[in-house]
């Protein structure tokens, strides 16, 4: 019996990225794999066999400043093509990076390269600073000549279930987590992706978030690569130029959060807003019937929710692209994935009800490995061969599944369970409100007060009062704000999820 690895043969063999990489170099050199906006106007484009070349320098540099196989580095860019070339040299060596954000400061960047482990840095010259300050034995800068003339003359031979990458998921109450992704996650992930959306070699994915996340990473380059598809790069998220950018980058497919969904409806309309080529955007995270139903008008494009996050890898969840497409659901299983929906007793809810999402899985192929040096945490989230996700979702008996709340996001008053997403719909459903964030106070009486930050639309004039009021109508009386504080913006991550960490500090309780 043929065997891979650890004696597991998988449907893609010994791939990895840099093998899966190369083929597409060798049967279609000259089919562009990044089209990359550097500004506006000024366009750079890379093809498959210059992108395997771009690796292979990459990978004999790294060795030149000590990378090896096994090892971690650690990489600190904005968006931009030298991403690109540091993932796949990191393939071709059988190393691994560490992406992080590029806005962290020295103190978090210095956490991560520490606990990774990374002896080197890559980065660019306006973070060669921050790089430095973390102790790094090495700090390489991209904007300088850096790059080797030789290349490496052939991939590592490397089982696909090794580590490529380490992603730090943002902290609440503790440090960042780093989630370890292997070969064969990556490809098994862009496999789902692709077979999903229908992805073909003339697709290209449009990439506005940050490339540090799993998103980009996952559902958009993965996808791309499996396919032999393209990638449009932006440099930065613009609401304002969105549209531009896809229709000047020719995209067919992209991928949104919430958040930048409702910053794009907030821009001015512009000429390029049907200009496009793109026939559906991906999207993650709740947002109200409303604004979907605005931005498939104004854009004239689906927009298709999916669940995912860094530890699943796969998106398991993701709404049909050509049957019944429900905005507000986080739709079906994909083929091939199993989820449980669990009450506190790990045993499964009725159709309905509201309990935890569960998502089978093999570690190191199919969702994460591990979270790195930390086995605790590892055995709380992977339990007999399930992911505990700690969502908080509901599965009707036709399969559709509906995101509730994150299960650490769960108000308790008066003996209830109050999810803030229930609260946050209702209270977005006001005219007057851009975006809403709700959470738990603690309270002498009731366990927790409800309080309720709310961003209005530019120009808009709503009062405390007005808004209690149409929650008053609309929803049960033990779900009704107590209080609601009127911000200009809320707290986020890089792709734009609210911090409510953050939001409890300003009510002076402990993260």
């Amino acid at each position: 019996m043929a065997t891979v690895g650890d004696g597991k043969l998988t449907r893609r063999g010994t791939d990895t990225l840099a093998t899966v990489l190369l083929g597409h170099a060798a049967r279609t050199p000259d089919a562009p794999f990044l089209v990359f906006e550097r500004a506006p106007g000024r366009v750079e484009h890379t093809t498959y066999r210059e992108q395997a070349e771009r690796a292979a320098r990459t990978a004999a540099t790294l060795a030149r400043h000590g990378v090896r196989a096994g090892e971690r580095f650690c990489v600190n860019l904005t968006n931009r093509p030298e991403f690109y070339d540091l993932w796949f040299g990191a393939a071709f060596l059988g190393a691994t990076i560490v992406p992080v954000n590029p806005l962290s400061t020295v103190d978090e960047l210095g956490y991560l390269v520490r606990h990774a482990g990374c002896e080197v840095v890559v980065t660019q010259s306006d973070l060669v600073g921050t790089a430095h300050g973390t102790g790094a034995a090495k700090v390489l800068d991209v904007d300088a000549p850096w790059l080797a003339e030789d290349a490496l003359d052939q991939p590592a031979a490397t089982d696909p279930a090794s580590t490529l990458g380490v992603l730090y998921t943002s902290g609440t109450t503790s440090r960042p987590k780093g989630v370890e992704v292997s070969h064969a996650a990556y490809l098994f992930c862009g496999d789902a992706v692709a077979g999903h959306l229908r992805v073909r070699p003339d697709d290209r994915q449009l990439i506005v978030l940050p490339l540090f996340h799993g998103n980009a990473q996952y559902y958009s380059t993965m996808s791309a690569l499996v396919t032999g598809a393209s990638i449009a790069l932006a440099p930065r998220f613009s609401a304002s130029r969105w549209s531009t950018q896809a229709a000047t980058l020719g995209a067919t497919v992209a991928s949104l959060f919430a958040a930048p969904i409702r910053m794009i409806l907030a821009a001015d309309p512009d000429d390029n807003d049907t200009a496009h080529a793109l026939r559906v955007v991906m999207f993650a995270q709740n947002v109200t019937d409303q604004a979907l139903a605005t931005f498939e008008r104004r854009f004239a494009v689906p927009l298709v929710q999916l669940y995912g996050m860094t530890e699943t890898v796969v998106p398991p969840t993701i709404n049909p692209l050509y049957e019944d497409r429900r905005g507000r659901s986080i739709g079906r299983p994909l083929p091939g994935i199993t989820v449980r929906v669990a009450g506190p007793d790990d045993e499964d809810v009725p159709f309905g009800e509201p309990g935890e999402l569960l998502v089978h899985g093999e570690p190191g192929r199919t969702i994460m490995t591990r979270y790195l040096h930390d086995p605790e945490a590892t055995a709380t989230t992977l339990r007999d061969g399930w992911l505990h996700t700690g969502d908080t979702v509901t599965l009707g008996a036709d399969g559709y599944l509906a995101f509730v709340d994150r299960r650490k996001d769960m108000i308790k008053r008066a003996g209830e369970n109050v999810a803030s997403g229930e609260v946050e719909r209702v209270v977005d459903e006001h005219p007057a409100v851009f975006e809403s964030a709700a959470v738990g106070v603690p309270d002498e009486m009731r366990d927790e007060a409800i309080h309720v930050y709310v961003v209005r639309h530019r120009g808009a004039s709503l009062e405390e009062e007005e808004l209690l009021a149409h929650c008053r109508e609309r929803m049960a009386k033990f779900r009704v704000p107590d209080r609601v504080i009127f911000v200009d913006d809320l707290p986020r991550t890089s792709v734009g999820k609210i911090q409510k960490h953050l939001i409890r500090r300003r009510e002076g309780q402990h993260p």
